[in-house]
């Protein structure tokens, strides 16, 4: 995530730029004006480029039963550093309407053709056509 994703208001307080997968599960998702819009329940990595491809975000149900559980593009994703939450530029009946599932229906998320429609919903560019990614990890690189 670029420094750029990072919201935060004291500029003397350092951020953590790496942090363990497991201390973000649970993290409160919100938009921009502040409403909730769930939690982040996983992170999905993906392994062949190293890559965060998906935060998989829970929304909606009572306590926890019922929610309906969303991937989000990493890169659709922004850090408040103060409020110790992520942002999502969505309300909630964009998130309401977007391509979801249930906890005991998983997709396939290695698919691309399912991933493409994801990351199109979000306005997002797929991880997997990112230039720089490609340039990173070129075999010419040193």
């Amino acid at each position: 995530m670029q420094a750029s994703k990072i919201k935060k208001i004291d500029p003397d307080k350092k951020f953590r730029r790496v942090l363990a997968a497991s201390t973000l599960a649970g993290d409160k998702v919100r938009n921009a004006v502040g409403e909730d819009l769930g939690k982040i329940d996983e992170i999905m990595i993906d392994i062949p480029t190293g890559r965060i491809a998906y935060a998989v975000l829970s929304f909606g149900g009572i306590l926890r039963m019922g929610n309906k559980l969303f991937a989000v593009p990493w890169s659709a994703l922004r850090v408040d550093e103060d409020e110790k939450c992520f942002i999502l530029d969505v309300d909630s009946k964009t998130l309401e309407s977007a391509p979801g599932f249930d906890k005991d229906n998983w997709p396939d998320m290695a698919d691309t053709t399912w991933g493409a429609e994801v990351f199109k919903y979000y306005r997002a560019t797929p991880y997997w056509d990112d230039t720089e990614t490609k340039q990173w990890n070129s075999p010419d690189r040193p």
